[in-house]
């Protein structure tokens, strides 16, 4: 399968599984909203704030690079996480919960996980309150790549995103260990299939360039 057509099949699962979503929040009964330090709300922030960079990430390549496949996978980019980030600002608006958070970010992630679906390999051991989010890049790393451009910025793209999404997928597989509301492991599932979808072409793409 063609590169292109590996995007085209991502953004097929983003918009089928962002109908999924509408589909079940209609369907849904009402539910005893999540509470300030759950879970959920943890996620809800932590993830608009991981998306963002995310976003920014793409932006910065999507005007640096010379390769159209590039530019396609970092506008779909874009458009999903954008997306998804908006979903969760909406979720905290309807729990009736700030967009700020009551404690550090990640604190949801130091705590036990349930023994529900999704709770294997979702530890907490390895992050503490207030720790840097899996797989952001560092301000360093965002001034490197604002000062790239063509080939060495794809490079660089493809390293740091690949990290990030690595970070985002690791983030909803915690998710899913801690919450049962349909909602929110909607999307987590969502992050979870587009994101490893992307890292797998991001790979590959590496590889190609590498190559040259």
């Amino acid at each position: 399968m063609s590169p292109r057509a590996i995007v085209a099949a991502v953004a097929t699962v983003v918009i089928l599984l962002l109908l999924a979503f509408v589909a079940g929040r209609a369907s849904a009964p009402a539910a005893r909203p999540p509470s300030d330090t759950s879970a959920e709300a943890g996620f809800a922030r932590d993830m608009q704030t991981h998306h963002l960079q995310g976003v920014e990430l793409a932006l910065l390549v999507r005007d640096r690079t010379d390769d159209p496949t590039v530019r396609l996978l970092a506008t779909d980019m874009i458009t999903a996480q954008s997306g998804q980030a908006g979903q969760l600002y909406g979720l905290l608006v309807e729990w009736g919960l700030d967009q700020a958070p009551s404690e550090p970010s990640m604190t949801w992630m130091t705590r036990p996980a349930s023994d529900g679906p999704g709770a294997h390999g979702a530890g907490h051991e390895t992050h503490e309150p207030g720790a840097p989010m899996p797989g952001l890049a560092a301000p360093a790393q965002l001034a490197e790549l604002t000062a790239a451009d063509g080939p060495a910025a794809d490079r660089l793209f493809f390293e740091l995103m690949i990290d990030h999404h690595a970070g985002g997928v690791e983030m909803a597989r915690a998710v899913l260990a801690r919450s049962d509301q349909p909602s929110v492991r909607t999307i987590a599932r969502g992050i979870i299939a587009a994101q490893e979808s992307e890292i797998a072409l991001m790979e590959d793409l590496l590889h190609k360039l590498d190559a040259r």
